[in-house]
């Protein structure tokens, strides 16, 4: 099962969610383009009433295993029933990979 497939059935599980978007967006970043990082969107009414460090630690606790075997990064996009239904276009784009690989140094 691939880690993305796998993050997937995770938060459906945990979150209950009414719309989950999981992008492997590996292919944006330096290095070999693998299943490491994610951008999530993830609407649940288990965000109602937390924080946005609260929903981040709920899903960082449900993905535990991923981010510690092979998951580099998750940009997450997290929101309640009643922000989703405000909001028009709320999930923002990634940015570019600002490099970090061996290859990319200054001369």
């Amino acid at each position: 099962m691939s880690i993305e497939s796998t993050i997937n059935r995770k938060l459906q599980s945990a979150l209950d969610p009414d719309c989950l978007e999981v992008l492997n967006e590996s292919h944006m970043h330096s290095g070999p383009a693998t299943e490491s990082h994610f951008r999530l969107t993830i609407v649940s009414g288990r965000f109602s009433g937390l924080s946005a460090v609260k929903r981040h630690q709920l899903v960082y606790a449900t993905l535990a295993d991923e981010l510690k075997n092979g998951v580099h990064a998750l940009a997450l996009h997290t929101y309640s029933r009643e922000e989703w239904k405000a909001s028009e276009n709320p999930v923002p784009e990634s940015p570019a990979c600002r490099g970090g690989s061996v290859g990319n140094t200054a001369d």
